[in-house]
């Protein structure tokens, strides 16, 4: 055997890997091709089922025998229940438009639509967050935490000072991907826990936490070390931005913001400039998180400051609403529905 190792190639190494990732290249490129025929041809059965309804006076009985006939026809397919006939022709009447299928809705799993007809009401949000979820690849789980949690509402609403401080058109994607207000209600912590307590939480559910700031953010380290002419300093969380592509520091306030906290990230943010930043790096850029804040005050502190620094607020026991639903039935029943026709195909096949 080592005989046959040592006669190898040098490059063999290389080589194999290069033909792993091709190979996994193309499994990657045939599912997405598999997943858009998938969703057109879900689209069309629902556009038919909308026209015939609407020209005949289709009844529900008619879509489970549709069911019915398409299972008997393919009994390898799991996709034809009555349930999810009914997400099909909702899926038409949403979005009509057969370009917006082929080239957004193509490109999102079925549950991912299932979850955004599921889940919201209004035509402009489920667009926008079918778009998010298409650029940032989020997982349905990620979807629903987000529509749960209204990101809608809360992205791009911290004050800050990154229109004078960066350049266009980086400043408006560093606004867009800070929020107001951040949830931490996962941390099981009441609204008199102190900052340390809410650091040490949010350490212990890091990936909860990368969740709720959103995509591109990479955790560094907690209490950061810092030294300036002999003298330490920590700040309370360091972060890498992938998109960004720069530093990230978050301090944490367990009171209201006062103008002297943006002082003192103000100075975290020339240090790791100095020391941290690579030459090829942007501008570190300072979050700011507080129990509570006054608008204008904020606003008129970060005038003052030289660095880019956002003000936000955070809950750690949550506050907003739950949104509406549809009266399709849920993703999950779907889900569960599908997962017990395949099993009982499963069965049959074995029998």
């Amino acid at each position: 055997m080592s005989k046959s190792i040592a006669a190898m190639p040098t490059d063999y190494a290389e080589w194999l890997a290069d033909i792993r990732a091709r190979v996994v290249a193309a499994r990657q490129r045939a599912a997405l091709a598999a997943n858009a025929e998938l969703i057109r041809l879900y689209w069309q059965i629902g556009r038919d089922i909308l026209q015939r309804q609407s020209a005949q006076g289709w009844g529900s009985k008619v879509i489970e025998r549709l069911a019915r006939d398409l299972r008997e026809a393919f009994p390898e397919m799991k996709g034809f229940s009555a349930r999810n006939l009914k997400y099909m022709r909702a899926f038409a009447e949403a979005w009509p438009d057969p370009d917006f299928v082929q080239q957004l809705a193509a490109q999102l799993p079925w549950f991912h639509l299932c979850t955004l007809l599921d889940k919201l009401k209004d035509p402009a949000l489920r667009l926008r967050y079918a778009e998010q979820a298409r650029a940032e690849g989020w997982s349905r789980t990620t979807l629903e935490l987000n529509i749960r949690n209204r990101l809608h509402e809360r992205q791009g609403q911290a004050v800050t000072n990154f229109g004078t401080r960066l350049p266009a058109p980086h400043s408006e994607l560093a606004h867009e991907t800070l929020k107001d207000p951040y949830l931490f209600d996962f941390l099981g912590l009441g609204d008199a826990a102190h900052e340390r307590d809410i650091e040490n939480a949010l350490v212990r559910h890091i990936t909860r936490f990368l969740l709720e700031l959103g995509s591109g953010f990479a955790f560094i380290g907690r209490q950061f070390r810092l030294e300036v002419e002999g003298d330490e300093f920590f700040i309370d969380l360091l972060f890498y931005h992938t998109r960004l592509k720069c530093y990230v520091v978050v301090e944490l306030k367990a009171t209201a913001f006062k103008p002297e906290h943006a002082g003192q990230l103000n100075f975290y943010l020339a240090a790791v400039d100095r020391q941290v930043k690579a030459p090829d790096d942007r501008p570190t850029i300072g979050l700011l998180l507080c129990k509570t804040k006054k608008r204008t005050v904020a606003e008129y502190a970060l005038s003052g400051i030289d660095k880019p620094i956002g003000v936000a607020e955070y809950q750690l026991v949550r506050a907003l609403p739950e949104p509406l639903v549809t009266s399709l039935p849920t993703v999950e029943e779907l889900e569960s529905e599908l997962g017990a026709i395949e099993s009982e195909l499963r069965q049959g096949g074995d029998e």
